[in-house]
């Protein structure tokens, strides 16, 4: 779920895993299978999918999970996955955690990232505040430069409101949802710390 442009999935198909990759924009889909042609990918919705065959491990990748902005869109991708899930199958995914997060952001915060890529340099200006609208969300708006000489051009800009979770929250939303917990993992990101969640579905 959320394979993106296949950085993960180049992994499993390098190590002969049958692997298949599900992203919400058919961009995406379409750019990944231009990279990994031995590879399989569709566009689809996580919280309605339905595969050819069932599959043994499912997991949700770069923390999409900040996309499922209801307990209601939660619940439905647990209900697909676990219908696409062999019995004892396996869940992973990571989630930003509310709890250390938005101690860092409240009350508004900005934050800087820089990469290069041959030769060009990038930089994406990020303004994070909490709001209230439903559960623990908070807006994110980015602004993205391209850099010469030392002087920034803007190329694009974006603005969400994206989810983070409690591992509390998890705990239950997993178990009305027909899956055991296995394990949290705690898993330090790059801009927020994260969870990565192991779980097993049950019948």
């Amino acid at each position: 779920m959320g394979s993106g442009t296949g950085n993960l999935a180049k992994h499993f198909i390098d190590n002969n895993f049958n692997y298949q990759g599900l992203d919400y924009s058919q961009d995406m889909v379409n750019l990944s299978s231009l990279k990994l042609p031995k590879g399989h990918f569709m566009q689809g919705d996580m919280r309605h999918f339905k595969l050819e065959k069932s599959v043994d491990c499912t997991i949700i990748t770069g923390r999409s999970t900040s996309y499922l902005l209801s307990n209601k869109d939660v619940s439905n991708a647990l209900q697909a996955i676990h219908l696409n899930l062999n019995n004892n199958g396996i869940l992973c995914f990571d989630f930003i955690d509310a709890n250390r997060f938005f101690k860092i952001i409240k009350g508004g915060k900005h934050l800087y990232h820089a990469a290069s890529f041959n030769n060009k340099h990038y930089s994406r200006d990020s303004y994070l505040n909490t709001n209230t609208s439903n559960n623990f969300m908070f807006d994110w708006h980015s602004k993205y430069f391209q850099i010469k000489q030392n002087k920034k051009t803007l190329i694009a800009e974006d603005k969400s409101e994206v989810r983070a979770f409690t591992k509390n929250e998890w705990e239950l939303l997993l178990h009305l949802n027909n899956f055991k917990v296995l394990d949290f993992i705690d898993k330090p990101a790059y801009m927020f710390d994260c969870y990565a969640v192991v779980a097993q579905k049950i019948a």
